[in-house]
């Protein structure tokens, strides 16, 4: 069965796109820990990080760099972190998360509660900056 993410994807579950290239696809947490946060998936649904293969794995952390960059250009901070957790979902991402302080990258501490048009007006800025 498809992941949630392939189905994000293959359109047939609504997000708040940032970009896309052949092998990746980026898009707004919709349970933010801080405005701008972002998940960067291969297209090839693989669940666990390390199984990509190299050409996957750079092109996810490549897209990142750029799609990191246009994030600290909207929410200027010290540092974009970069997460791999991959516990939430069956499907291998990357956390891009705005930080100023360590525990800004705290998943157990309560996520944000933001609108559709809040989610969309983040999403706008960030392609924006790409």
């Amino acid at each position: 069965m498809a992941s949630i993410f392939t189905k994000i994807i293959n359109g047939e579950i609504p997000c708040h796109k940032i970009g896309e290239t052949e092998k990746c696809f980026a898009f707004l947490d919709i349970a933010p820990l801080r405005k701008g946060h972002t998940l960067v998936i291969p297209k090839k649904e693989i669940d666990y990080f390390y199984d990509l293969d190299n050409e996957t794995m750079s092109a996810v952390m490549i897209f990142s760099k750029s799609v990191a960059n246009a994030i600290e250009k909207t929410f200027p901070c010290e540092r974009i972190s970069v997460v791999v957790a991959g516990l939430e979902v069956p499907h291998a991402h990357v956390h891009l998360i705005p930080m100023n302080a360590i525990s800004d990258i705290d998943f157990s501490q309560p996520k944000l509660t933001l609108t559709h048009p809040e989610l969309a007006e983040m999403a706008e800025q960030i392609r924006a900056n790409m």
